[in-house]
């Protein structure tokens, strides 16, 4: 099975929908199908600030991985958070998210990133050694804190 990467589009909105209503139920995130909606669509309509790739075949997706950018004085540039990134369950420990977190953050240096983020359960032993092995570190000294607005 191959974790080949497509930038999503308009027309994958619904499948694309989909997959992350299951990761969030998975995951215990409270969303709605509007708020989803709302926060996936601009990404396929090319907003400059994040894009969403389906994982493997762009007509029947084994999951997505969404990216968001933003600027970083420390890391000299542009820098991107991964947002989501969600593999079907029956598909999982195939190396599949190894692979796209191997081959995405390389892509995307290409294109100028500086740095590439993101956020792990405390309690994932599992999620924590998959990031770590495809080279992520907790950063000494700090720790993601957020806001709601």
């Amino acid at each position: 099975m191959s974790a080949a990467l497509h930038l999503a589009k308009p027309a994958d909105l619904t499948k694309l929908c989909d997959m992350v209503a299951a990761f969030h139920a998975e995951a215990g995130i409270n969303s709605t199908q509007t708020s989803r909606q709302a926060a996936i669509e601009p990404l396929l309509n090319g907003i400059p600030h994040g894009a969403a790739y389906l994982i493997g075949p762009a007509r029947s997706p084994i999951g997505y991985v969404v990216v968001t950018f933003g600027w970083s004085v420390e890391f000299g540039g542009m820098d991107g958070f991964i947002d989501e990134i969600y593999v079907r369950p029956t598909i999982r420990k195939r190396g599949i998210a190894s692979e796209v977190l191997n081959d995405l953050p390389k892509a995307l240096a290409g294109a100028g990133l500086k740095a590439l983020h993101l956020e792990v359960d405390r309690q994932s032993d599992a999620a924590q050694r998959l990031y770590a092995r495809a080279g992520f570190k907790g950063r000494e000294h700090y720790m993601l804190m957020t806001k709601k607005m």
